[in-house]
C-alpha cells in the first residue's frame, strides 16, 4: 500500500501503523483546510476559536484558550484578528470586570456558517471511499477516541464543542455499551472547566 514494491505476502509495517495513518489523514486535512481559510481572519485557529465561541454561553478567554490548548497570547492576537472584522467582539465580565467575555456577532456567526460548509465539503472528500454509514461510524468512533485521550490530558470541554457543531448522526448501538450522550454520540469523563481568566 505505501510502496511500490509492496508484496501481499510480506504486508507493508506502515499498512498497520496509526501514526502513518493519522499522519496521512491529518496532513490531507490540514491542506484542505488550509486552502479553505486561507483568508479567513486568523486562519485554522481563527475559526477554531469562532467554533469554540458560538456555542453556549459567552466565555473569557482564559477558558477559550484552555479549551483549544492555546497559550492565552496567541489567542489575543487570534481575537484581536476576529475582532477587526466585526466577527467577535469582548465586554466585561459582570462577575469580574477584570475578565472579558468573547460574544460572536452576527456576522461572525454567518462567516462561520459559510466556512463551516466549505469545510464539510473538505471532510466530504476526505472521507469519499466510504460509504455514509461507515463515514459516520468513523466520526463516531475517532470522536470516542479523541474524548478518551482529553480525559487523560485534557483540552477543556473540546469534546462537547465538537459535539454541538456536527451534525445528529443516525443513532447506532454502541459495541462497549457506553451511554449514548449529546446528539448520539457516546461520551467520556471530561475534565471539569475552570472559568478563570
Amino acid at each position: 500500500m505505501t510502496g511500490a514494491t509492496h508484496r501481499p505476502d510480506r504486508p507493508d509495517p506502515l499498512d498497520d501503523d496509526l501514526g502513518w495513518m493519522l499522519g496521512i489523514v491529518f496532513r490531507g486535512y490540514v491542506r484542505a483546510a488550509e486552502h479553505t481559510l486561507t483568508d479567513f481572519p486568523g486562519g485554522p485557529r481563527g475559526y477554531q476559536l469562532l467554533t469554540a465561541a458560538i456555542n453556549g454561553p459567552s466565555r473569557n478567554q482564559g477558558a477559550i484558550a484552555e479549551e483549544l490548548g492555546l497559550d492565552r497570547t496567541v489567542l489575543t492576537y487570534l481575537i484581536d484578528d476576529l475582532e477587526r472584522p466585526g466577527f467577535v467582539a469582548r465586554r466585561a465580565d459582570p462577575a469580574d470586570r477584570r475578565n472579558r467575555l468573547i460574544d460572536v456577532t452576527d456576522a461572525g456567526r454567518a462567516a462561520w456558517e459559510q466556512r463551516r460548509s466549505a469545510l464539510r465539503q473538505v471532510e466530504s472528500h476526505l472521507l469519499g471511499s466510504l460509504s455514509p454509514a461507515d463515514a459516520a461510524t468513523l466520526r463516531t468512533l475517532l470522536q470516542q477516541v479523541a474524548c478518551s485521550a482529553q480525559a487523560v490530558d485534557p483540552l477543556r470541554d473540546f469534546c462537547e464543542v465538537v459535539a454541538q457543531v456536527q451534525p445528529t448522526p443516525a443513532p447506532t448501538t454502541s459495541r462497549t455499551g457506553a451511554a449514548p450522550g449529546r446528539g448520539g454520540r457516546t461520551t467520556a469523563p471530561r475534565a471539569r472547566r475552570r472559568d478563570t481568566d
